[in-house]
């Protein structure tokens, strides 16, 4: 009896080292990493933001466009009125 105990719990000891989970110093490979359990996840992909317009001032002139009056550009505007007239 005793013979067949130790049999079993040496058979148990060599499948729970064989069984044992997979070491950190292992590796997940390029692009993956490891959570706090020890499973292998991938990175996440890189967020990337669609580009900014500008922000279009009112009289300002833009090279190759002319003045911004609010609804379309204009080459020249001068003084009228204490206002600007586009022309």
């Amino acid at each position: 009896m005793r013979k067949a105990i130790v049999g079993t719990m040496l058979g148990l000891g060599i499948a729970t080292l064989a069984a044992s989970p997979a070491d950190a110093r292992q590796g997940c490979g390029r692009g993956w990493h490891r959570t706090v359990y020890g499973r292998c996840v991938p990175n996440r992909r890189p967020i990337v933001y669609a580009p900014v317009r500008p922000v279009l001032v009112v009289g300002r002139f833009y090279a190759g466009r002319g003045y911004w009056d609010g609804r379309r550009y204009w080459r020249h505007r001068e003084r009228w009125h204490n206002h600007w007239r586009y022309r």
